[in-house]
């Protein structure tokens, strides 16, 4: 898929509409909420930090798959995901943030690149910003 964005996703078939289900977006949001719950007891340190980051960056997915399935998509990847974002909810600046922790979660998930304690906080600080705006495109 090339970067012509969320148009490429829907002619690619890598998004694709479906009847929007507000129960499964709610039921996602519950399970975004309940992992950030979860995580947020966890003291970060330099052996733990990646991993809780992977999940904050999961809970921003759930997040924004239940936007998605609210909005009547089924959207099969990250970066269509974020396409979505871009494009159809009009937002550049939080699309920026979801893109670059998109490409953190990949290095880390499929290169095994690890990042440094302080980047791994500030990743998980614009997971919880990016979480809690997404929380009120959900609501509006």
């Amino acid at each position: 898929m090339k970067d012509g964005g969320w148009e490429d996703c829907i002619n690619s078939g890598s998004s694709i509409r479906v009847t929007a289900d507000t129960n499964k977006a709610k039921s996602l949001l519950n399970v975004a909420d309940g992992r950030i719950l979860f995580l947020e007891k966890i003291n970060i340190d330099k052996n733990n930090g990646n991993y809780i980051f992977e999940g904050y960056y999961t809970s921003v997915l759930e997040t924004l798959q239940a936007i998605v399935i609210k909005n009547g998509y089924k959207v099969n990847n990250h970066v269509c995901l974020g396409f979505f974002l871009r494009d159809e909810l009009k937002s550049s600046k939080w699309f920026s943030i979801y893109d670059d922790l998109r490409y953190k979660r990949n290095s880390l998930v499929y290169y095994g690149k690890g990042m440094e304690l302080k980047v791994v906080k500030e990743s998980i600080e614009k997971s919880k910003l990016l979480i809690k705006e997404l929380k009120k495109i959900y609501i509006s």
